[in-house]
C-alpha cells in the first residue's frame, strides 16, 4: 500500500521540507504524504531513534528522508541542524514546526519551569526553526512555512501554558508573513481539533474517559484523522496556496464554533478522510 493523498501525484517533486515533531503522530503522517508526493522530508526530532523509524518507513515505500536530532529550544542546536539539512539536500524549501508538548495541569499547578519549558517547546521552539529556515535559505529563494498551533480561542482551561504559547505562535505566524513577504516567503498555522493521533497516549490514566467523550463536544461529532491534518498542511505548502499568508486554519470538525446554548444532535454524513496507510488508532480509544 502506499499513502492516498488527495493532491495530485508528483506535486512537490524535487522539494525539500523540514517536519519538526516527524517522529509520531501529525509530524509522522505529514512526513510520509510529502514523501509520497515527491518530496526530500528532513525529519527532526529529540530522540534520533523515533526519527529514524519514520525514515525508514518511508524509505520502505519508496520515498526519500534525512533524520536529525535536534532540541528545537536550543538555538545553536537549531541552527547546525537546519545548516545540516541544507548541506545534505542541496536545498530547502519549506518548514512544517509541528514539534510541541505540554502536561496537563491548572494554571495554579504549573511552576515557573513547567511554564518556561512548554513556553520554549511550542513557541520558543518553533520561532528558532522559522528564523533559521528563512535566514539560511527562505529568504533566498522563497518557500512555506506551516506552524501547527492549537484551539486555543476562548481559552484553554486545563493547559494555560500550551494555550499561551499557541497564541503566541499564532500571532507570529502573522507578524513573519508581513516581514518575510518581501523574499516571497508564506507563513501560515494550522489549529487541530481533537484528532485521533498517538500524543492521546501521553496523558494520564485519569483522564482516558475524558479523551474518549471529546467526540461528543464536535458539531460532526467525531474526532479528526492526522489525513485530515495533514492534506491541508500540504495544501498550504503547495502553489495552490499562493495567495494565502498570515492565517489560521481550524480543523476541528466546527469544534471551536460550539455553543451551549446550541444542541449538537448525532451526526450523519461525516465519514472521516483517512488517506495514510501506516496510521494506528491511539491505545486510549481502543481500548474497552
Amino acid at each position: 500500500m502506499s499513502y492516498q493523498s488527495v493532491l495530485r501525484p508528483g506535486l512537490f517533486e524535487g522539494r525539500v521540507y523540514i517536519v519538526t515533531g516527524g517522529g509520531s503522530g501529525i509530524g509522522r503522517c505529514t512526513a510520509h504524504e510529502l514523501a509520497a508526493l515527491g518530496a526530500q522530508v528532513a525529519l527532526v526530532g529529540r530522540k534520533q531513534e523515533k526519527v529514524d523509524a519514520v525514515k525508514a518507513e518511508i524509505e520502505e515505500d519508496d520515498g526519500t528522508a534525512s533524520a536529525h536530532s535536534c532540541d528545537i529550544r536550543e538555538e545553536e542546536s537549531v541552527r547546525a541542524t537546519v545548516k545540516a539539512i541544507i548541506a545534505e539536500h542541496g536545498r530547502l524549501d519549506g518548514l512544517v514546526n509541528n514539534a510541541g508538548g505540554q502536561f496537563a495541569s491548572p494554571l495554579t499547578g504549573i511552576n515557573q519551569k513547567g511554564w518556561e519549558t512548554v513556553v520554549r517547546t511550542n513557541l520558543t521552539g518553533g520561532f528558532l526553526m522559522a528564523r533559521e529556515a528563512y535566514t539560511q535559505a527562505l529568504s533566498k529563494t522563497g518557500g512555506s512555512i506551516v506552524n501547527i498551533v492549537a484551539d486555543m480561542w476562548g481559552g484553554m482551561p486545563g493547559m494555560g501554558h500550551s494555550g499561551a504559547a499557541r497564541a503566541g505562535m499564532v500571532n507570529f505566524t502573522q507578524t513573519a508573513a508581513v516581514e518575510w513577504a518581501p523574499s516571497g516567503v508564506r507563513v501560515n498555522a494550522v489549529a487541530p481539533g481533537w484528532i485521533a493521533s498517538s500524543g492521546m497516549d501521553n496523558y494520564p490514566a485519569h483522564m482516558k474517559s475524558w479523551i474518549r467523550s471529546l467526540a461528543d463536544a464536535v458539531p460532526i461529532k467525531r474526532m479528526g484523522t492526522e489525513s485530515e491534518v495533514s492534506s491541508v498542511i500540504c495544501f498550504l505548502l503547495s502553489e495552490g496556496a499562493a495567495f494565502i499568508s498570515g492565517d489560521c486554519w481550524r480543523i476541528d470538525g466546527g469544534g471551536s464554533q460550539g455553543s451551549r446554548i446550541w444542541p449538537m444532535p448525532n451526526a450523519k454524513n461525516n465519514e472521516p478522510y483517512n488517506g495514510f496507510h501506516r496510521a494506528t488508532t491511539p491505545k486510549v480509544l481502543s481500548e474497552d
